[in-house]
């Protein structure tokens, strides 16, 4: 591996911000001959180091060129962590110290248009590649600048691949086609990392080709493969808190579009209300993705978002149970191997209020999943 003297990237650095413009690989290359320096290894070697380093995400380059990299956490100059899809793997991969950390950070947040600093300790965004960034400089993280990266899948699943790679069985991937054909209105549930938009881009990559699909994301992680797709992302305010453009704006926006399917990315705030209301306006097969820790906990998540909307129980209730109809919830293993834990059916029970029923559930270990009460149900539903 080359090895570039840390003083010399530095030096290098200075140099081409000090001549301003982009720092293009010829830039750096330019100011690498003026400032010279004990190099070993190859030139070309080198000059990719450099701009890595100045340009790019330093040492952390090649995690984010592996493909199977999905999350890559820094704890601190010494601490590298990745997850490839199946649990947390420490890597070899270190920082000079933490001042190097910060500046990877900073310079990481900087094109984003957000602010990181000793005044905003912390940011949030989404980078060029749709790689998500999230930072956190001291004394807020005591024990060093921790910085965390979710990389976005590169290609779709298809469904066959899912089922092959033990994620779902076969009869739950029958399940799934059905539903993806059907104009049921479905979400996703689970907890983070579990691999719901993932299987969401996989579901609407099997819907008919003819379809409009509208994305609604708060960053552009869905990625379908199909041939008519619009997508609206969000826009955080400036650091003047002025500008900012909600996922609640955008699914207003999306209804004037004509969409066949509307899809929000994820449904994590006042943007529940106008989901559900378009669901119950004729707008059929729309879905999303929620956080929820079992798919017996959708209907109070969807509850507490809507009372900080300003809806009450009685009225979200109403709202849900003709708008959605399906929860397809995913779990982590022990073992950190992602997969499908079942499909449940929404409808009201005791009080009038909606409740999740198991209509199919698989263990992870059988080779087919098993039917609940809510089976009848869900066959009709996907007929």
């Amino acid at each position: 591996m080359t090895t570039v003297d840390a003083d010399l990237v530095e030096r290098v650095r200075r140099r081409v911000g000090a001549a301003g413009g982009p720092a293009t690989a010829a830039r750096v290359a330019a100011a690498l001959r003026e400032e010279g320096g004990a190099l070993r290894g190859d030139v070309g070697d080198v000059l990719a180091v450099v701009q890595s380093e100045i340009v790019g995400a330093g040492p952390l380059e090649a995690l984010l060129a592996d493909a199977s990299v999905t999350d890559i956490l820094v704890n601190g100059p010494g601490e590298v962590w990745v997850d490839r899809g199946s649990g947390l793997e420490r890597t070899a991969v270190r920082f000079a110290d933490d001042a190097a950390v910060r500046r990877l950070a900073q310079r990481l947040a900087g094109p984003t248009g957000r602010r990181l600093d000793d005044a905003q300790p912390w940011v949030d965004a989404r980078l060029a590649d749709g790689v998500r960034l999230h930072a956190v400089l001291p004394p807020v993280a005591p024990a060093g600048t921790c910085l965390s990266l979710r990389v976005p899948r590169r290609r779709v699943f298809s469904v066959g691949e899912l089922q092959s790679a033990g994620t779902v069985p076969a009869d739950g991937a029958a399940l799934l086609r059905r539903l993806a054909a059907s104009r049921t209105a479905f979400l996703v549930s689970g907890g983070t990392g579990t691999g719901k938009t993932t299987l969401l881009s996989t579901l609407l990559s099997l819907v008919d080709p003819a379809e409009r699909v509208l994305l609604v994301e708060d960053a552009g992680e869905l990625r379908p493969d199909r041939p008519h797709v619009v997508r609206l992302e969000a826009r955080p305010p400036n650091v003047e808190g002025a500008g900012a453009v909600t996922l609640r704006d955008l699914v207003r926006q999306a209804l004037r579009m004509r969409p066949d399917r509307l899809v929000v990315g994820e449904v994590r705030g006042a943007e529940v209300l106008d989901l559900l209301a378009a669901l119950n306006t004729g707008h059929e097969g729309g879905c999303g993705t929620v956080h929820a820790n079992s798919a017996e906990d959708v209907p109070a998540r969807l509850e507490a978002l809507a009372a900080v909307a300003g809806l009450n129980r009685e009225a979200l209730h109403s709202q849900l149970s003709s708008a959605l109809q399906v929860v397809v919830h995913l779990v982590r293993n022990a073992d950190g191997r992602r997969r499908l834990a079942g499909l449940w059916v929404l409808s009201r029970g005791q009080a009038q209020l909606v409740e999740a029923v198991p209509a199919w559930a698989w263990d992870g270990a059988s080779a087919v999943g098993t039917h609940g009460p809510g089976a009848d149900l869900l066959a009709r539903l996907l007929a």
